[in-house]
């Protein structure tokens, strides 16, 4: 991710010289940022499928499932651009190596975890990691292939992190139901390895020659707090009430943070962000459509999860299996996007994409407590068919539309508006759901005619339906049972069924902004190219 202020426009200054041995090779290059990108993206959504498993074992709240993701992708989406620039400074090989370093040492801490608290902060340091091997993974390739053979290297790397994404809840599946949860993350630990021995071996070291020579701390700073301030307003709001004077305080210090961040990086000689970037309409519109892409998927996986294994009953393995037809439709959809992405531009295959995604959203809004396999993998897979073009073309419409000093930021700035959209998602979707428990549960409880609630069962009962649980006493006679397990799903399943709603309508919202794009007129710099 290098930035210049010059730069040839001729494309044999652009290729990368032709390379010798194994050490700098392209396709190895491309073999060996794969293994750690690939544990990035799978850890973004393999610990959805745990989240059951966690939550029962550490006896954890809605809110603290919700920040063992939140934790992660706030991390990994504020440290995103940073963590570019320290691979411009220090060299992009240095920082894959430590990011899978501290990634596979951060997973097995979480695994040795027997506290939330502890698996959110070890969570956070996973983000931390995880944002230094993103950047320089896409860096590296960069400065390993040819300008011809660059368009394709990036298309293969993206559908590595698609597929990655979608494969994480089978794989995630079978290691909860047949080892542990504590497994979902020990797993990383030997893949982090063979990335640190394959990558000592093969990488490259690469250095701009401009260099930043300074960092924006107080721009790092204020968009921290920006993001966690938005956050934990929606996460704390069903708790506190909407009308709470702390939700509003925290939105509006959100709001002010944001403001100040944007204002500062106008002025900082080495921005974080360059606003500069945000002055292409396609651009903006590239990254405003990640973030709402983001937001309808892992929002909406979110609570999948939940109603596969809470409400249906399957076991960790069973619900990886019924999400197949999403994993399986993305991964077999992703190379046939970027042909026809290719071919025709960005502007039609994203607007039709977000368009599947919006129906499949809707369809989701529609499942019942007793819905059968056939209709779900229907939604399933008209979900992973609009993904499929966003996660591919959006490096292009991104990266190719920015100037080409630029394009190193415009990269980062590409996987951090994926991430905050799904930090999002889970916190915005997580509140409506929580709103509509809240109001919901007393009025159906009162209607099956169930003894009413003692001091304090209400909001125990609301968090154990928000994640799709009956609570049950002890000792209940299987009629009362079976009575209040009904009036949970139920509720549960009009929380998710708006939960939903919502996520058709940013998907809606995404139709129209992703007719805003167009294909880069920097087609080197979408394809990753840098002469450094």
């Amino acid at each position: 991710m290098t930035s210049q202020t010059t730069v040839d426009p001729a494309p044999q200054d652009i290729a990368a010289p032709p390379v010798k041995g194994l050490r700098g090779h392209p396709w190895l290059t491309l073999f060996s940022v794969a293994i750690g990108v690939m544990m990035v993206a799978l850890d973004g959504t393999i610990v959805a499928i745990a989240n059951p498993a966690i939550q029962k074992d550490l006896g954890a709240t809605f809110a603290q499932i919700q920040w063992i993701t939140n934790g992660y992708f706030l991390a990994l989406a504020v440290a995103l651009i940073t963590a570019g620039k320290l691979g411009d400074r220090f060299g992009h090989r240095q920082t894959f190596l430590i990011g899978v370093i501290g990634f596979a040492a951060a997973s097995g801490a979480i695994g040795f975890s027997d506290s939330v608290s502890l698996v959110v902060t070890f969570r956070v340091l996973q983000g931390l990691f995880g944002a230094l091997l993103m950047p320089a993974a896409l860096g590296l390739l960069r400065a390993t292939f040819p300008a011809e053979k660059l368009n394709m290297a990036i298309g293969l790397w993206g559908m590595v992190i698609g597929a990655s994404t979608a494969g994480g809840p089978i794989i995630g599946g079978l290691l909860v139901q047949h080892v542990s949860w504590q497994s979902v993350f020990f797993i990383n630990v030997p893949v982090g390895v063979i990335a640190l021995v394959v990558g000592a071996v093969i990488l490259k070291d690469h250095r701009a020659k401009n260099a930043p020579k300074s960092f924006d701390i107080l721009g790092i700073v204020l968009l921290s707090a920006a993001m966690f301030c938005l956050v934990w307003a929606l996460i704390k709001a069903p708790a506190w009430g909407w009308g709470d004077g702390k939700v509003w305080m925290f939105l509006a210090v959100s709001v002010v943070c944001f403001a100040a961040f944007a204002f500062w990086e106008t002025k900082v000689r080495e921005p974080l962000i360059p606003m500069a970037l945000f002055r292409s309409v396609p651009l903006s519109a590239g990254v405003v459509l990640m973030v709402l892409m983001a937001i309808a998927f892992m929002g909406g996986l979110f609570f999948v999860t939940f109603y596969l294994q809470n409400v249906h009953g399957m076991s960790p393995v069973d619900a990886g299996l019924h999400l197949l037809p999403l994993t399986g439709m993305m991964i077999v959809a992703s190379p046939l996007a970027g042909a026809v992405i290719t071919k025709l531009g960005p502007r039609i295959p994203l607007a039709g994409g977000m368009l599947c995604t919006a129906v499949a959203m809707y369809g989701m809004s529609t499942l019942e407590t007793d819905t059968g396999s056939v209709p779900m993998s229907i939604w399933f897979a008209l979900l992973g068919m609009g993904l499929a073009p966003v996660m591919v073309g959006a490096t292009e419409v991104i990266v190719g539309n920015a100037p080409m000093e630029l394009s190193g930021v415009a990269g980062g700035l590409q996987q951090a508006a994926m991430q905050i959209g799904g930090s999002l998602g889970t916190a915005v979707l997580g509140a409506v759901m929580a709103s509509k428990v809240d109001s919901a549960l007393p009025v159906n409880w009162a209607d099956a005619k169930l003894p009413p609630f003692g001091p304090g069962q209400l909001d125990q009962a609301s968090q154990a339906v928000q994640v799709g649980m009956a609570p049950v006493p002890p000792h209940a006679p299987a009629g009362l049972a079976a009575k209040i397990t009904g009036v949970a799903h139920d509720t549960f399943m009009s929380g998710m069924g708006l939960a939903c709603l919502v996520a058709t309508g940013v998907a809606v919202v995404a139709i129209f902004v992703a007719l805003l794009t167009k294909r880069g007129d920097n087609p080197e710099a979408a394809a990753g190219a840098a002469h450094i």
